[in-house]
């Protein structure tokens, strides 16, 4: 595997023993068994003697509940630490959503509460959740603006209260070698389904545009593919997945997650699950700005009066919206503006946003891969996957799934489309509107990747394209044009190296008429072997498993890597505090060349992309 991204191999799927029953309820229902045997011998003073017994091992053996913003089931006095840890993950069935045993319910949510006017009648303003809490945000002079949570009381140190860390016990148990999800626990933030399943079961309703298709079935995968049009496919693990179900598809991977926990004061991390990309979907045209931030400052609002925000400030809070970031972070003033004002709040700042597109000049979104359409439910199948492709011959050189975009002037995707019209090398597919558009269909398009050596990959509408991960799913190795498109994105999931498993051309080069044929023909065949290999390598870190019916894996995929991710990040941010250290110094106008540098590398060193990234 040649993704620099951390592995977890042999942890998942351990799940934790069931809670041991109580030591004291043991002993109540031997002595009450006892009781029942012998009332016709016992005496009544014999009898209450039991009885004050039974109460006082009832007393030594009794549940804690004392831990402020728990909402985890109680842990007996007496055991080591790692027991207690361990007694808080929650065992899940196969195919089997863990909520229907956990106490993480929906909150009652009396009315659907709205966000509330102010005195004028006006709804609240983006800036105005700031205030929702005394104690929610307040804004901290870092290098990059990011906003980090108040103090609680006067004289304590960030993060810090009642004379300790509040996440004192999660820095223990992320140091405990022997709990296997000790740096790895998952609390689950209660939302109402308003701000998820309820958006999920209107689906159709907030996508007009879209057809009839179910994409929100089978977790967020999509309906199955039956055909597997001339062996393109494997017969199993194959949907018809939209890219923008990655809100879905991450929520039902965290109700399987095998290191949940109710208790919050032991998480490595805390998971928000509203669903900011089908919450927006429905607001993208035709809608003021009021209705397009109104869910999303409720879910702030809700959060950030949780016990839990209060450790951190919400620097441990993680979601995801399945879009790119663009779609939440408005431009301008008035209704004109595009998108949410979601990544743009106060309070959001905090925290950490999986994106299928990152920023790159803000600190709090990750981008992670779009789901492509492959979601298989063994590492075996993985493993023929990978096989398959590796073994593939390949009859075209390059080719290109796309169109022109006369409407973008930027665009070098009409250059491209004519140089591989007239190359006798190249397959085209042209992608059109419209039902008949094959680029919409799975199989065609693996087909088309399949048969080439190398995948041109230009600039989508944004930076990035969903064709980049159905590339390289198909062993098709990627050629790139602008750096925005990978490299400085998926640093979680792609080695550092781009030459190592991609061809970069510049966009510039393509302008001036440089033929793309002829430098894909330079490279040698040994090299071009290599970088195959490597892509068959990425081919896991790329895609969203199904484990509905999976107990073990020793393969990490796009989530796993993700969560992992999240989890170091955190972990990294309440040592420094704990220490004492300095926050990273890290500006935002940079965020996008930190993952690049090297060893005695400083961010301010002149960087050959650094005009493409320029800062306005």
């Amino acid at each position: 595997m040649l993704s620099r991204a951390p592995r977890v191999v042999s942890m998942r799927r351990h799940h934790a023993a069931e809670l041991p029953p109580s030591v004291g309820g043991d002993i109540l229902k031997d002595k009450l068994h006892k009781v029942n045997k012998g009332s016709g011998r016992c005496s009544r003073l014999c009898s209450l003697l039991i009885f004050a017994a039974t109460v006082s091992m009832l007393t030594r053996h009794c549940y804690d509940y004392g831990l402020a913003g728990s909402s985890a089931t109680g842990v007996e006095h007496g055991h080591s630490p790692s027991l207690q840890r361990t007694r808080k993950v929650n065992p899940i069935a196969r195919g089997r959503s863990p909520f229907s045993d956990l106490s993480i319910t929906p909150p009652r949510d009396a009315g659907h509460r709205k966000i509330s006017p102010d005195k004028s009648g006006k709804a609240l303003s983006d800036h105005s959740v700031a205030s929702v809490s005394a104690d929610s945000s307040a804004t901290r002079p870092d290098s990059g603006g990011q906003t980090l949570s108040k103090p609680l009381q006067s004289g304590t140190t960030y993060g810090e209260q009642r004379g300790e860390h509040a996440f004192a016990r999660a820095l223990a148990a992320a140091n405990d070698r022997g709990d296997l999800c000790g740096d790895r626990y998952i609390y689950v933030q209660e939302l109402p389904p308003r701000f998820n399943t309820d958006l999920v079961r209107d689906y159709q309703t907030l996508s007009p545009w879209s057809d009839k298709r179910n994409y929100t079935a089978n977790g967020g995968f999509g309906p199955h593919l039956s055909s597997v049009e001339g062996g393109v496919l494997q017969e199993t693990g194959w949907y018809d997945s939209n890219e923008h179900m990655l809100d879905v598809i991450f929520h039902d991977r965290i109700k399987r997650y095998e290191c949940l926990t109710n208790d919050s004061s032991i998480a490595a991390a805390v998971f928000v699950p509203f669903y900011a990309g089908l919450d927006v979907a429905r607001h993208l045209w035709g809608h003021n700005v009021s209705s397009r931030d109104a869910l999303a400052l409720d879910m702030v609002r809700l959060v950030t009066a949780r016990p839990e925000w209060r450790a951190m400030g919400g620097r441990d809070h993680f979601f995801v919206a399945g879009r790119a970031t663009w779609d939440f972070r408005r431009q301008g003033d008035g209704d004109t503006g595009w998108g949410s004002n979601l990544l743009r709040l106060p309070a959001v700042r905090n925290m950490t946003a999986l994106v299928l597109e990152a920023s790159p000049w803000n600190l709090n979104d990750v981008a992670i891969p779009y789901p492509t359409s492959f979601h298989p439910a063994t590492d075996e199948g993985i493993f023929f996957w990978q096989d398959r492709v590796r073994g593939l011959k390949r009859q075209w050189l390059f080719s290109f799934a796309g169109a022109p975009r006369p409407e973008d002037a930027r665009s070098i995707a009409g250059r491209l489309v004519e140089q591989c019209a007239a190359s006798t090398a190249c397959s085209l597919m042209e992608c059109r509107k419209g039902p008949s558009n094959r680029c919409d269909s799975p199989a065609a398009v693996m087909k088309l990747f399949q048969s080439s050596t190398f995948c041109l990959q230009p600039q989508g509408d944004t930076y990035t394209r969903r064709s980049v991960f159905d590339a390289v799913l198909a062993g098709c190795i990627p050629v790139f044009f602008h750096p925005g498109t990978a490299f400085v994105q998926y640093t979680w999931h792609l080695p550092k190296n781009h030459a190592e498993y991609s061809v970069y051309i510049t966009e510039e080069d393509v302008r001036g008429n440089v033929s793309v044929e002829e430098r894909l023909r330079r490279i040698r065949p040994d090299a071009v072997e290599r970088m195959r290999s490597a892509v068959v390598g990425l081919i896991p870190a790329m895609i969203y498993s199904d484990t509905s019916s999976k107990l073990e894996s020793t393969v990490n995929d796009a989530f796993d890597l993700a969560v992992v991710a999240v989890t170091r990040k955190v972990t990294k941010i309440r040592k420094r505090i704990v220490e004492n250290l300095p926050e990273d110094e890290k500006l935002e106008m940079y965020r996008w060349k930190y993952p690049l540098l090297g060893e005695a590398q400083n961010v301010e060193d002149p960087h050959e992309w650094d005009q493409l990234f320029a800062f306005n």
